[in-house]
């Protein structure tokens, strides 16, 4: 298998949506999620949803779905915890993060990601766009979960952009236009954006 397992961060509360599971929210007719799944899959050798709750209601997509191992809601770095976990146990070397709802993730995501933590020395490779560092849209080696369990247990860690701090890291810049490809749906306002992005998409 590719040596990089694809986890998908689905477990956000969604408040500024009214609650609920916003990748099952539907643009150009299909769930936010299968827009995710249809970018990562070509990239990745193993893709998992990462969500709590029950499970069966990511039963229509056909991949594992994987909830924390640290109790409560510990936010995005749980999700990557139990994708670096899941990964290993796979024989991945690497995991690749993307939050659930960002449906037009550039195809060329992994390939940019790992060639620059390559040229950098670098441990981690996040993205970046628009002047913005999005850290749950990341490269990481699963070598760093023991680590990682303890930064969530021990010290009570929950920023992304703390815990990516302690390592030798490297930013990877795409075009944010004509779209930006890490735009992700967090308001009813930005559906309508969406919707306008995968028309313009199916057009070209």
């Amino acid at each position: 298998m590719n040596d990089c397992m694809g986890v998908i961060l689905a477990g956000g509360l969604a408040r500024r949506m009214g609650g609920g599971d916003k990748p099952l929210v539907a643009i150009a007719g299909r769930p936010i999620l299968q827009h995710v799944i249809d970018r990562l899959k070509p990239q990745c050798g193993l893709l998992a949803i990462n969500a709590n709750g029950d499970p069966a209601r990511f039963s229509a997509f056909g991949l594992p779905v994987i909830c924390d191992s640290v109790e409560g809601f510990a936010g995005p770095l749980a999700g990557v915890l139990a994708g670096m976990e899941f990964g290993a146990a796979k024989g991945a070397a690497d995991v690749l993060s993307a939050p659930g709802d960002t449906p037009f993730l550039p195809a060329d995501l992994l390939a940019r990601l790992k060639d620059a933590r390559t040229r950098a020395g670098a441990e981690i490779a996040v993205a970046a766009s628009d002047a913005r560092t999005h850290h749950a849209v990341a490269l990481w080696p699963v070598a760093l979960r023991e680590d990682l369990r303890r930064a969530l247990v021990a010290e009570d860690e929950r920023k992304v952009s703390a815990f990516i701090a302690r390592y030798a890291n490297v930013i990877v810049e795409w075009p944010a236009q004509p779209y930006d490809p890490f735009f992700n749906v967090n308001r009813p306002e930005d559906l309508a954006r969406a919707e306008a992005i995968a028309r313009e998409e199916s057009r070209s």
